[in-house]
C-alpha cells in the first residue's frame, strides 16, 4: 500500500524546470571517495555550535520557508538535515537553501524532463555510479546527502569556482542563467548574518 502511495504521488508531483547532471567518467580514486562520502551511515550529531545558535538559524529559516512547507515538525526536519548535510559537505546551508529553490522550488517528489528527482533533482545515475542503486532519491535525507555530496565534488573539480560548480551540477557549465538564479535566492531569500549579541552568546554555552 505505501508503495502504491509512493509511486501516485511521484506520478502527480510537479515536474521542476531543472536541468541535470552531467554523466562524467570518475576515476576509480574519485568513485571511491564519493562513495564513502554518501554511504557514511555514523549517527548524525548537531552541526550547530550550540543550542542557542540552532535556535536562533532554525527559527530564521524555518519564517522564511513557512509558505513553501506549512508543517512545522516537516519544516524543522528539514532545516536540520539541509544544516547538517551541508556542513559536512563544507558548504553553506544557505546556499543550498538557494540552490533548492531554484531546483525543485521545496518539493519532495519533484521530477526534472530529465528525470533528476527530488528538492536537490539528483539524476539517478550516480547511485549506480557509486555502487548504491537501492538508494531512494526520494528520501529526504539520501537526496541531501547525494546533492550536497555532488556539488562538493564539482567545487573540488573546479578549484572552489562557485560559478562553474552550480554550472556542472546543472548540466549547463559556461551559461549564467542558473548560477545567477541560485546565487540571487542565496543572498535575497536566504541570506542570514546572527547578530554579534547572538554570536557572542554562544561563548557562554
Amino acid at each position: 500500500m505505501r508503495r502504491l502511495i509512493a509511486a501516485l504521488l511521484i506520478c502527480a508531483a510537479p515536474v521542476a524546470h531543472a536541468g541535470a547532471q552531467k554523466y562524467e567518467v570518475l576515476s576509480a580514486s574519485a568513485q571511491a571517495v564519493l562513495h564513502k562520502a554518501v554511504s557514511d551511515s555514523r549517527p548524525a550529531v548537531s552541526s550547530f555550535k550550540s543550542p542557542i545558535e540552532a535556535a536562533d538559524w532554525l527559527g530564521e529559516m524555518s519564517r522564511r520557508l513557512e509558505k513553501r512547507i506549512p508543517n512545522r515538525e516537516y519544516r524543522i526536519d528539514l532545516l536540520r538535515s539541509v544544516h547538517y548535510e551541508a556542513t559536512r559537505a563544507g558548504l553553506d546551508p544557505q546556499l543550498v537553501l538557494g540552490l533548492m529553490q531554484v531546483e525543485s522550488g521545496f518539493r519532495k517528489y519533484a521530477v526534472s524532463s530529465a528525470g533528476a528527482r527530488g528538492y536537490m533533482q539528483v539524476m539517478p545515475f550516480w547511485l549506480k555510479l557509486l555502487g548504491r542503486p537501492g538508494d531512494s532519491l526520494f528520501d529526504l535525507r539520501t537526496n541531501l546527502r547525494y546533492g550536497c555530496t555532488i556539488l562538493r565534488h564539482y567545487l573540488d573539480i573546479e578549484k572552489g569556482d562557485l560559478y562553474r560548480a552550480l554550472g556542472r551540477y546543472n548540466g549547463s557549465l559556461g551559461k549564467p542563467e542558473y548560477p545567477n538564479m541560485v546565487r540571487a535566492a542565496w543572498q535575497n531569500q536566504w541570506g542570514y548574518e546572527r547578530p554579534a549579541r547572538l554570536a557572542l552568546s554562544d561563548r557562554a554555552y
